[in-house]
C-alpha cells in the first residue's frame, strides 16, 4: 500500500496565501494533487490498470480524477523519460459497495490515528502493509516531504509534530 498524505494546518495555511493572491484552494484540487502524486511511479508497472475511487460527495468527479491520473502519466514520462501508456480504467463508488475501499478507510483510519492521537496500537499491526508514506507537508530534511518506506519506517517518535 502506498499513501500520500496532507496535513490540515499546512493546507490552512496554503490557502490563506492563495485567498492573499486573489485564488481559492478547493479541497477538489488538493485531492487531485494527491492522487498525481501518487499515481506517478505505479502506472507503468501493470498491463493495465483498474483504479476505484471513494466518491467524495455527489459526484463522481471521473473527468477530473482522468486529467489527473493522465497527469500522473505525464510526469512519470518527463521524470522517467519512458513513456507509460497503460490503460487505466477509472471508476469511483462508495465503500459500502467496495470491499477493497472499506479496506482502505480501515487502513487510512489507522494512519490518521498514529498522525492526530499518536496512538500506534491500530497501526502497528497494519504497518508492514506500507510500502510507501509521502507525508508531504514534513519538509524538515527535504523540500518534496518525508517518505517513509520499509527501510526507513514510519514511527511515532519521527513524526513531524503536529501544530495546531
Amino acid at each position: 500500500m502506498q499513501v500520500a498524505i496532507r496535513r490540515k494546518t499546512e493546507l490552512v495555511s496554503q490557502a490563506r496565501l492563495a485567498h492573499q493572491l486573489g485564488r481559492k484552494l478547493m479541497a477538489n484540487d488538493v485531492y487531485d494533487d494527491l492522487v498525481k502524486r501518487l499515481f506517478k511511479n505505479l502506472l507503468h508497472q501493470g498491463e493495465s490498470n483498474q483504479v476505484t475511487f471513494a466518491r467524495r460527495g455527489k459526484s463522481a468527479r471521473q473527468e477530473s480524477l482522468h486529467a489527473a491520473i493522465q497527469k500522473a502519466k505525464t510526469n512519470f514520462s518527463r521524470s522517467w523519460n519512458s513513456a507509460s501508456d497503460s490503460p487505466t480504467d477509472i471508476q469511483s463508488d462508495v465503500p459500502s459497495n467496495s470491499f477493497g475501499l472499506q479496506i482502505i478507510d480501515y487502513y487510512l483510519w489507522a494512519l490518521q490515528r498514529m498522525y492526530e492521537r499518536n496512538e500506534d496500537r491500530y497501526f502497528g499491526t497494519l504497518a508492514s502493509d506500507f510500502r510507501l508514506i509521502m507525508d508531504l507537508d514534513d519538509q524538515r530534511l527535504k523540500p518534496y516531504g518525508r517518505w517513509y518506506t520499509k527501510s526507513d519506517p514510519l514511527e511515532s517518535a519521527k513524526i513531524k509534530p503536529l501544530t495546531s
